[in-house]
């Protein structure tokens, strides 16, 4: 079930448009010496105008700066900047001055498509309250979203451009600089505009940082072959927000949330572990003789099982086995294979999951305590991924019986059988929330065949009042982002993996 690593895409790009909204004297000054950079200004609607001094003998940038925030759907800072295009490393120390001042208040590395209040932005952005964060703008006078790093006040940071993608690199104090596991999309066309940021937070006062030991390197088409990081991440469904739980060069897939909120489950190396969900060292779980697990596990709604898909018998086909929550013997439940798991009914009785039978994979169930397995699904192609809803009246599933994969639900019995989805997206691993409001699916491109690892997804959520769909997370992923259900309790936040490509 797993495909190759693949190249990144070029994609659409964003239109790129020049629109100053400038209070400093010194925004159209070449005279100024502004080290690497050529030019300064206000951007947006900064009541208290802003400034930069640079020491040319310590190379030390320091800016002050206004403004209420670089945030939702326009900003107002303070910038300095030059134009430049292509891929990039920029990295600096940061500090501010001072102690006073509003905690949000931002000392960024920046990047932006134009220098309108509303452009399209990629930045990494250390806070006063000690949180750095890769914040994005994906679309002019869109909404900002973030992923928030695990390591709080970092010396130094680093913004990453590859291709579309930006990277988050952070240095703990004492630490070398690492790249911290965020890792997202933002199109940019042609010259782009790179700079050191600062933002009050307050348009009505101003913050002071120091930026130094700057250093801009621009990148060539590498020959190395690049490194797969790999970053267990939240989202949560108010504001579209990320945070990073867990960032590692081991290959980790398909995380569960424990039904009391504390721990995540996720397949490794064809084991399985836990991890808190406070963020820390992942524990194996005991789960032999079953040794090589695939990425399609879960909990019992009781949260006294796991659930775990395994290939570790002779033919080496995926079988479902029951493991205690804690750890220890797996039984096996399925007797052929493959099967692979992918729900629990909401009284704990019954198992679904995706097998393939005389040559093709449809939908089966089985009771819990052990049986015979029942098919509920018998449509040319491939049908994957049930998972019931919590009041037990449907399973969802992915089907490609009308061309795209596309999400589907029927009842428990494989009645009326109906189509959820119908769009320009092939659509995998519906999930419903524990609340019942909302199914999270996985989405490729229609060009993509099967759900193959390392392409461009998006993570998207779809109302089940009135089945608006809106997109949840945009990443680099796919086989092993959210094959499971992966829900926290309260129904407020999704767990998933995200990858990151890193070149030597």
């Amino acid at each position: 079930m797993k495909n190759p690593l693949s190249l990144l895409r070029a994609s659409v790009h964003l239109a790129s448009f020049l629109c100053l909204s400038c209070s400093s004297p010194a925004a159209d000054s070449a005279a100024a010496n502004l080290g690497i950079f050529s030019k300064e200004a206000d951007i947006g609607n900064a009541a208290k105008p802003g400034a930069v001094e640079f020491n040319s003998k310590t190379g030390e940038y320091t800016i002050t700066g206004g403004g209420g925030n670089i945030w939702g759907t326009n900003d107002a800072f303070h910038f300095v900047w030059k134009e430049i295009s292509g891929d990039f490393t920029f990295t600096a120390n940061v500090r501010f001055n001072g102690t006073n001042g509003n905690p949000h208040r931002k000392a960024c590395l920046l990047v932006r498509q134009s220098l309108a209040p509303g452009s399209g932005y990629a930045d990494v952005a250390v806070h006063g309250s000690g949180l750095a964060s890769l914040q994005f703008r994906d679309a002019e006078n869109s909404g900002t979203h973030e992923i928030q790093s695990e390591v709080s006040v970092p010396t130094r940071v680093r913004l990453e451009k590859r291709g579309d993608y930006f990277s988050i690199w952070v240095a703990a104090p004492g630490e070398a600089l690492k790249l911290d596991g965020g890792y997202l999309r933002v199109p940019m066309q042609g010259d782009f505009y790179l700079g050191l940021g600062v933002c009050a937070h307050d348009n009505q006062a101003v913050s002071t940082a120091v930026f130094s030991d700057v250093e801009l390197k621009t990148l060539i088409s590498p020959t190395a072959k690049p490194v797969l990081e790999n970053t267990l991440e939240t989202v949560n469904l108010a504001l579209s927000d990320r945070a990073i739980i867990y960032h590692t060069r081991d290959h980790i897939e398909a995380p569960n949330w424990s039904h009391d909120g504390n721990l995540f489950y996720f397949n490794s190396g064809g084991r399985i572990y836990t991890l808190p969900v406070a963020g820390g060292t992942p524990k194996m779980l005991d789960t032999a003789p079953a040794v090589s697990c695939n990425n399609d596990h879960g909990i019992s709604p009781d949260g006294t099982q796991l659930a775990i898909s395994d290939g570790s018998q002779g033919d080496k086909q995926s079988r479902i086995y029951l493991v205690p929550i804690a750890g220890g013997k797996a039984r096996q439940m399925t007797p052929v294979g493959p099967s692979y798991w992918h729900g629990w009914s909401p009284d704990g009785k019954t198992l679904a999951y995706c097998a393939e039978r005389d040559a093709e994979f449809d939908i089966y169930t089985m009771p819990a305590a052990g049986g015979v397995e029942t098919q509920l699904t018998s449509a040319r192609g491939l049908d994957d991924g049930p998972d019931y809803s919590p009041d037990g009246k449907y399973i969802y599933f992915n089907s490609e019986r009308t061309g795209l994969m596309q999400i589907w639900r029927m009842k428990p019995d494989g009645s009326e059988q109906e189509q959820v989805t119908s769009d320009d997206y092939n659509n995998w691993f519906a999930h419903p929330s524990p609340d019942g409001k909302w199914i999270v699916f996985l989405s490729y491109d229609r060009t993509v065949k099967g759900h193959p690892a390392n392409q461009d997804v998006t993570l998207r959520l779809m109302s089940l009042a009135d089945k608006k769909i809106r997109v949840l997370a945009t990443l680099f992923g796919g086989q092993g982002t959210m094959n499971v259900p992966s829900w926290s309790p309260d129904s407020s936040k999704v767990a998933f993996v995200s990858y990151q490509m890193v070149w030597p």
